[in-house]
């Protein structure tokens, strides 16, 4: 099962970094955008039935909602296929789309104000859309310093150990690809039904299913604190999702910081604490020579 699971998800990999799916997904989201600018200028003018009709109380703004809520979609599916080859570079990922997803926030915000734009009710849409537009600013700030701190360093000596943990987050990342699969129609037949907050839940239970999985090739306590750890700021995204204006911004900051310090903690403690006889299974500090 595995090793299918494994081809499975390399030809879906390797198809879905192609540069073919690249120009298709550009050019999905571009007839995507275009046409929704379309469907609202009809809908507007009345030249459509009103079966066809789309909601118009966002404006020309519904246009721009809707590529960039695809675009987290396509940004999703990448999420989940690097979940096989780091695990600190899939929680960055996770930090890449809640920055999108707040920049979404502003552009739904602007969409609030209507047409024409009047200042007097523009007070309290544009203060959140700062919040959001500044705390996306703020994560990718934060990220350019997370990635750049990367230290990858392999699990485990043994070669063999080192790929069965890679073809256990293979078969981790099928199954989140088919329960995205299955959200996205769930959210399509809903027209407006949550996609992003429960995939998110589903997310955070696969880190947690991975820190597990991970002791089976390292007990060393530097590992797991690492791995928890950035387990723990996926679930402070969680909650920032469902988080109100401002509060959720703070979250998604507070939470790509401490996920920075973490890593940083971990290049510069983390020899320390992770002696030979750790990375064998044991933990803590060397222990002097008898």
């Amino acid at each position: 099962m595995l090793r299918a699971a494994t081809k499975a998800f390399d030809r879906i990999d390797a198809l879905w970094e192609s540069s073919r799916m690249r120009k298709l997904v550009a050019a999905a989201l571009a007839v995507a955008y275009l046409g929704a600018l379309l469907a609202v200028e009809l809908s507007q003018r009345g030249w459509l039935p009103a079966a066809l009709r789309v909601p118009t109380s966002h404006g020309h703004f519904l246009a721009v909602e809707l590529a960039v809520y695809l675009l987290l979609a396509f940004e999703v599916v990448g999420l989940v296929l690097g979940i096989a080859q780091s695990v600190s570079n899939a929680a960055g990922k996770q930090f890449e789309i809640f920055s999108l997803i707040l920049l979404r926030h502003s552009f739904e915000e602007f969409g609030n104000l209507g047409e024409p734009v009047l200042w007097i009710h523009a007070r309290e849409p544009v203060l959140r859309m700062l919040s959001n537009a500044f705390g996306a600013l703020a994560i990718f700030v934060v990220l350019g310093f997370y990635y750049r701190a990367q230290r990858h360093r392999p699990i485990t000596g043994d070669a063999r150990d080192r790929q069965s943990f890679v073809d256990a987050k293979k078969l981790v990342a099928l199954v989140l690809l088919a329960i995205f699969a299955g959200l996205a129609v769930r959210a399509g037949i809903a027209e407006r039904g949550a996609f992003f907050e429960p995939f998110y839940t589903m997310l955070v239970l696969a880190d947690i299913l991975l820190v597990f999985l991970s002791l089976r090739y390292s007990s060393a306590y530097h590992v797991v604190f690492r791995n928890t750890g950035l387990a723990v700021a996926t679930v402070l995204l969680r909650v920032a999702l469902t988080a109100p204006a401002f509060y959720n911004a703070a979250l998604g900051v507070a939470s790509a910081l401490f996920a920075l310090a973490l890593t940083l903690a971990q290049n510069w403690l983390g020899p320390s604490l992770g002696s030979e006889q750790g990375e064998r299974g044991g933990g803590g500090p060397p222990r002097a020579p008898v």
